[in-house]
């Protein structure tokens, strides 16, 4: 089962992701702030996390960063995701670490094309 984190001040978002992800293979957590983030991360070691940049107590970038500097989260794929979509904005969450970059508003067809991409195992197209 994949475990996915998500880290957004937005329900609406958060609500969006679960709706188009969550079922039998795919386990939808979420974080509302920076700090909830990285407890929920070291608790459940996600295989792919979500980061708003604009979070209420710590920017996403640094979520992001703070991750990648422990070993323990090397493999785990980290998707910026905010409504910042300046190619410097984008740049700065690929150097804070990210694997990718998701602008919102984003489809659900477009969250799931991305996270096959970047968690092939997923299958998220394979609906039983």
């Amino acid at each position: 089962m994949l475990t996915v984190l998500i880290a957004d001040d937005e329900p609406h978002v958060i609500d969006l992701i679960r709706l188009t992800l969550e079922d039998e293979r795919i386990a939808v957590i979420d974080a509302f702030d920076g700090e909830t983030a990285l407890a929920h991360a070291e608790a459940v070691r996600p295989g792919l996390i979500f980061l708003d940049i604009r979070l209420p107590d710590m920017s996403g970038l640094e979520v992001c960063a703070r991750l990648r500097s422990d070993p323990r989260f090397a493999a785990t794929k980290i998707v910026m995701l905010t409504a910042a979509a300046q190619e410097s904005d984008i740049a700065r969450g690929l150097a804070a670490g990210a694997n990718h970059y998701l602008t919102k508003p984003f489809s659900p067809v477009r969250l799931l094309s991305l996270v096959e991409s970047v968690v092939p195992h997923a299958a998220v197209w394979q609906r039983e």
